[in-house]
């Protein structure tokens, strides 16, 4: 929570803050998160305006996580902005409504950050992150890790096709060499 009395409802008052805060729990997204308890730098701007307190600036923090395709750990580091309008909470508009008008609402003189910071960060997050942008993945056979060994592979035979792995010629072996019709090894005994 962030006071705003020393603006005092003048619009056109400003306020600077550079601070540093721990992260609260659940931070990102399950892959990819803001270490509870780690720290954000803030760079913020808080400035009255006739609605209320407009809040604008930047967080900074620490990420961890794992890679979407190979599961490797990914540390990374995230700056995202924030702004967000806080209206005076004269009990005039209904919370409803400020969903609608995407506003936060002041608590006698003090901002909630932890809502826009959590918008902020979320939306920021890269929906799959890799470790890197040419991540190979993971072998869908065995799991191996594509990228230390890249002539991974595995001889596999589609399903489909294995009934006809018995129909198949090999010419160096006698046994299954075809002369014609009538010529196979029944055909001796009815001779």
């Amino acid at each position: 929570m962030l006071d705003t009395r020393e603006l005092g409802r003048r619009p056109g008052s400003m306020r600077s803050l550079e601070f540093s805060a721990e992260a609260p729990a659940g931070l990102g997204i399950d892959i990819l998160s803001v270490p509870e308890g780690s720290r954000i730098d803030f760079d913020l701007r808080l400035e009255a305006v006739m609605e209320g307190v407009l809040l604008t600036g930047t967080a900074r923090a620490d990420l961890e996580g794992e890679c979407s395709r190979c599961l490797e750990p990914i540390e990374d580091t995230t700056e995202v902005a924030l702004q967000q309008l806080f209206v005076y909470d004269d009990g005039e508009d209904s919370p409803e409504e400020d969903d609608e008008l995407d506003v936060g609402r002041l608590e006698g003189d003090l901002l909630d950050l932890e809502p826009v910071l959590r918008d902020a960060v979320v939306l920021a997050l890269p929906f799959q992150p890799l470790c890197r942008e040419d991540c190979p993945g993971l072998c869908v056979e065995c799991g191996a890790r594509l990228a230390d060994d890249p002539d991974h592979h595995h001889e596999v035979t589609d399903i489909r096709w294995e009934a006809l792995q018995d129909l198949a010629v090999d010419p160096a072996d006698p046994t299954t060499q075809q002369n014609g019709a009538g010529d196979g090894p029944d055909d001796d005994q009815e001779k």
